[in-house]
């Protein structure tokens, strides 16, 4: 049996489980705070990661994974990596195995959500869809195993029967997972419920790997005590804790339940340090207040509209502004700093040709564009159409490319909202480097949209016949390779 050598020990630990909308990355830092041992995130779907740009956020300290609308997937910080797990929900082992590689070096540990009965993951054949096709599980666990340098686990349901169970967990084993996490429920069942712990006891007992406990919060687990009391029952190396940490992460304190307010202050604090979205921020203060939510207090939260009014609501406005201050401030000095000072790669740019120069639509007619002018000339010139590099600055996202024609580099200094912005400057650059007519509206020699050809009886001398010429007819002066930091031309053929 295969077993990944880099491994998270399972063996008598306290985790925080996969919640949908709770574990982010405020709440699994509150958790650890609380004494859990091990913190895994929500569910994220292998295509929504797949679009993901890993993105090291200096600013807050974290490393992101932003999707391409520019929301924060995932977030983590250093705290955390030692002990966080990246849940997954996937039903193809491919998808599986390159989100794995993407965040392998931010996380501790691959999980694969096998046990989710939500439309919104069985529809894709994910979750507790996945229950029903052994041959997938075996082939997506086989394929994590041997990919990743991460140790696998999984989390599943139980079956209709016992048998059945058995069966499967003994042949998820042979995949070389490093544990497997058992919600002793069925797929069809929900909290109210009661939670199998004999399933999940003879599951222990037949596997040699670590059984993970899970779906005790309703009948089991009230306070700290109740937790090592669940592990003994179900015979489990571990245990998995969900809601009942989700209403207070404070139940992984061995001393016991700390007040909510105190645990409710904890996490907006997180939320607003590492810039949580207010929404998200909400819903999970919502579940902590639970039968609260009419008080004067939930009352506000409900009115609340901005992390501010959050902060507000709770007494913590002035923290909130000490923090934004802070964080405006760290932005700040980072966009002040020089490449060598943000330790940026950056490339020799001895010879790029430079200019401070943006791209602003109202400037050109409908349908031309700077980067249009650009390659009808390199068509004409027969030269190698231009090649745009362009790369992403992590601290406020903004984008910046170099075309390449005819082997020289050109730049714009500053820095736009899109990469579509940033190469039509870098392609102003270019042109007006060399002279040419990049497409302006009032230019001498403008890009112009195509003319239709003369009538064999039309009058070379009226207005129509006047239109301008196509573009390859107007940007003719060839480049000439720049050397000593001199822009020249070379005289139209």
């Amino acid at each position: 049996m295969i077993v990944n050598s880099l491994s998270l020990c399972y063996h008598n630990k306290l985790i925080l489980a996969p919640m949908v909308r709770v574990g982010t990355l405020p709440m699994r830092l509150l958790a650890l705070d609380y004494g859990a041992d091990i913190v895994y995130c929500e569910e994220l779907i292998d295509l929504k990661m797949l679009q993901c740009k890993r993105v090291v956020n200096e600013v807050l300290s974290t490393v992101d994974f932003v999707a391409p609308d520019d929301r924060v997937v995932f977030r983590t910080c250093a705290r955390e990596q030692s002990r966080v797990v990246f849940q997954l929900g996937t039903s193809d082992a491919e998808r599986a195995l390159a989100v794995a590689r993407l965040v392998e070096n931010d996380v501790a540990g691959i999980d694969v959500n096998m046990g989710c009965p939500k439309e919104y993951s069985t529809k894709g054949g994910m979750g507790a869809a996945l229950l029903s096709d052994p041959d997938k599980i075996e082939k997506i666990l086989s394929t994590l195993v041997k990919g990743t340098c991460r140790p696998v686990t999984c989390k599943i349901r139980i079956l209709p029967s016992l048998e059945d169970t058995l069966s499967l967990v003994k042949r998820i084993e042979r995949t070389g997972i490093a544990a497997i996490a058992v919600h002793g429920r069925k797929r069809e069942e929900r909290p109210q419920h009661p939670v199998s712990c004999e399933a999940i006891k003879a599951i222990a007992e037949t596997l040699s790997i670590p059984v993970i406990a899970n779906g005790g919060s309703h009948d089991h687990i009230q306070g700290y005590l109740d937790i090592e009391d669940f592990r003994q029952t179900t015979a489990a190396s571990s245990v998995m804790v969900a809601r009942a940490a989700m209403w207070n992460p404070s139940i992984f304190l061995k001393e016991g339940l700390r007040p909510l307010e105190e645990v409710m202050q904890k996490y907006i604090r997180y939320a607003v340090q590492y810039g949580n979205h207010y929404t998200n921020t909400k819903y999970c203060l919502c579940q902590m207040l639970r039968e609260q939510l009419e008080s004067p207090q939930g009352r506000l939260l409900h009115a609340a509209q901005s992390s501010q009014e959050i902060c507000e609501a709770f007494g913590l406005g002035a923290f909130y502004e000490e923090t934004t201050r802070e964080l405006d401030a760290r932005r700040a000095k980072l966009l002040a700093r020089t490449p060598e000072e943000a330790r940026e790669p950056v490339e020799d740019t001895s010879g790029v040709v430079k200019m401070a120069v943006k791209f602003d639509r109202r400037a050109y007619p409908p349908q031309i564009t700077p980067k249009m002018c650009l390659l009808e000339w390199c068509r004409r010139e027969k030269v190698a159409q231009p090649v745009y590099e362009t790369i992403q600055r992590p601290l406020d996202r903004l984008f910046c490319s170099v075309v390449t024609v005819a082997e020289q580099k050109y730049q714009s200094t500053l820095w736009d909202k899109s990469k579509k912005l940033a190469e039509q400057a870098a392609a102003i650059v270019c042109l007006r480097s060399q002279g040419l007519p990049e497409g302006r509206l009032g230019e001498e020699s403008p890009c112009p949209r195509k003319r239709k050809r003369e009538g064999p009886d039309q009058d070379p001398g009226s207005p129509r016949a006047q239109e301008p010429a196509l573009l390859g007819e107007l940007c003719k002066k060839p480049l000439l390779a720049l050397g000593s930091g001199e822009e020249s031309l070379l005289e139209g053929r």
